[in-house]
């Protein structure tokens, strides 16, 4: 079996050709599981990036101690020049071993490497990965000479790794679309001086988006670019103008997630380490059990931006005592916790199956009076049921609120700016073909400017909490928008009269016929 990875434009055709290798290299040789084989491949762009930072020091550029001290045979520089059975052995027997006892808190990867297993076990596939990495990165060099900047491709190149798990949707777990992610974090529109939360952060998704949104907010506009899906973005990230604090903050203490599951979180710090967060503050962690605020979960966040998992239950018996109450589903508990999460002033953007919005349960319907309540909703994208595929078809939407005080009894929110978006600019097929056309533009600007669109049409309208149906406090789409009266271009009575008369008559005329054969 082949894995084919979706066209991602800011990569060389000779670079994609390559990771395209060496996925298939891992499939062909028994490492067919996705999420195992990018775990394993990033071992091994961690020892390429170790050596990489332990030439100098980041603030003095002064040559430190090196970590390799006793360990030569570790350095990248070393082992991958050995032939393949050598190469093998000194992996298994020294490399890996090292980098498993590696826990500084420098390289917050190392920290998650306790528990680690390597999974090459054939001489060729870990020979013949290293050159293609080797190879990788020099193309890397090449597009750095040609005024890429360095961070920008290393980290494309991950992401267009890990753009194809094949095995995410399980457990309602599945990647949300790059464009998709875009598209929110334009509508929350982090700064440098937010603290951003993802709590069920996967591979690091939104953290990214976030990330890569605060940069093209301060890259200058003549130096961004329009993408293909009609969105602004930076060309190169060091074209972003922060000042010293601000690439500080942008470095270490602006980016947050959480995940229960460990492989998600060493790929999700890769992933942010190779676009250059030197730590980036990826924690093991079940933003729902009841250690949640032992582990130091009482943090608050300005801003939470999430896709968490639904479709599933959670056990009763490790859950954070403040959620019981909200019952066992995750998609109503995720949104509980993310609204407690959110410091007060803090905004959120939270992607929730439309059953959240619709569902006559008294758990559901105690969730939204929380969310009307604690929060002031602002707006409720509708999106299409294919934006998932082909990991599942569920109808869903996006829910953009601000934190206004915690357990109010008043309503605080006012106005809910509806719309619904009908395409997202690929087709909902399990294909997910790019469109010509860009819906995300429009929707956004009629976002940003919704205070100017107070007419109610088919696909955007302002809702009033007075409008409300309080008996059932439904929030969904279709409850509250206009449907268009389909008149049907009905006959005169007595023309349908003789229309009856008419075919009355064939029928006796067949029914003579028939008695005649008989």
């Amino acid at each position: 079996m082949v894995i084919y990875i979706k066209k991602y434009t800011m990569l060389t055709q000779e670079t994609k050709s390559k990771v395209q290798r060496l996925w298939n290299m891992f499939w062909s040789r028994g490492i067919t599981n996705p999420i195992t084989a990018i775990e394993q491949i990033s071992y091994l762009l961690f020892i390429r990036r170790l050596e990489e930072i332990d030439e100098y020091d980041n603030v003095t550029n002064v040559k430190n101690k090196s970590i390799f001290d006793g360990h030569e045979n570790c350095l990248w520089s070393h082992f991958s020049t050995l032939p393949a059975s050598d190469m093998l052995e000194c992996y298994q027997t020294e490399v890996f071993p090292f980098i498993k006892t590696l826990n500084g808190e420098d390289e917050p990867f190392a920290q998650y490497m306790s528990d680690a297993v390597n999974e090459i076990s054939q001489p060729n596939l870990l020979y013949d990965s290293v050159n293609i990495i080797n190879s990788i990165y020099s193309d890397i060099e090449k597009d750095k000479e040609k005024g890429q900047h360095f961070q920008d491709v290393q980290g494309d190149i991950y992401e267009y790794l890990i753009n194809e798990i094949a095995s995410s949707g399980k457990n309602g777990q599945f990647r949300t679309p790059r464009h998709i992610i875009q598209f929110i974090c334009d509508l929350v529109s982090p700064d440098v001086n937010d603290t951003i939360c993802d709590p069920a952060c996967g591979t690091g998704g939104f953290l990214l988006g976030a990330l890569q949104s605060i940069l093209t907010k301060h890259t200058p506009q003549e130096k961004r670019i329009t993408d293909e899906n009609g969105l602004l973005r930076y060309r190169n990230s060091s074209d972003a103008v922060l000042d010293e604090s601000e690439k500080e903050k942008v470095s270490n203490s602006l980016l947050f997630g959480f995940d229960i599951d460990k492989t998600m979180v060493r790929i999700g710090l890769m992933n942010l380490m190779l676009h250059g967060i030197a730590h980036p503050r990826i924690e093991r962690m079940n933003t729902l059990s009841s250690s949640f605020y032992a582990q130091g979960g009482e943090q608050k966040f300005s801003v939470i931006m999430a896709n968490p998992p639904f479709t599933g239950t959670v056990s009763m018996e490790e859950l954070s005592g403040d959620l019981e109450k909200y019952g066992k589903k995750s998609e109503l508990l995720f949104l509980v916790r993310i609204i407690s999460m959110l410091q007060v002033g803090g905004r959120a953007a939270v992607i929730v199956p439309d059953g959240v919005l619709f569902s006559n349960g008294k758990k559901a319907r105690s969730v939204r009076e929380k969310l009307l309540k604690d929060c002031s909703l602002n707006a409720v994208i509708s999106l299409p049921s294919g934006v998932f595929k082909p990991y599942a078809g569920v109808k869903t939407s996006i829910l953009l609120f601000t934190k206004v005080e915690d357990g109010s009894s008043d309503w605080h929110t006012n106005d809910i700016w509806y719309y619904e978006l009908s395409s997202d600019g690929y087709s909902l097929d399990d294909n997910r073909r790019k469109l010509t056309e860009n819906p995300l533009p429009d929707a956004l600007d009629k976002f940003r400017n919704r205070d100017h669109f107070q007419e109610k049409t088919n696909h955007y309208f302002h809702l009033s909490i007075d409008d409300v149906d309080k008996s059932t406090l439904e929030l969904h789409f279709d409850k509250y928008k206009i449907y268009e009266e389909e008149r049907e271009n009905t006959r005169p009575p007595r023309e349908l009269m003789k229309a009856i008369i008419s075919l009355e008559e064939n029928v006796m005329k067949d029914l003579q016929k028939l008695n005649g054969m008989i």
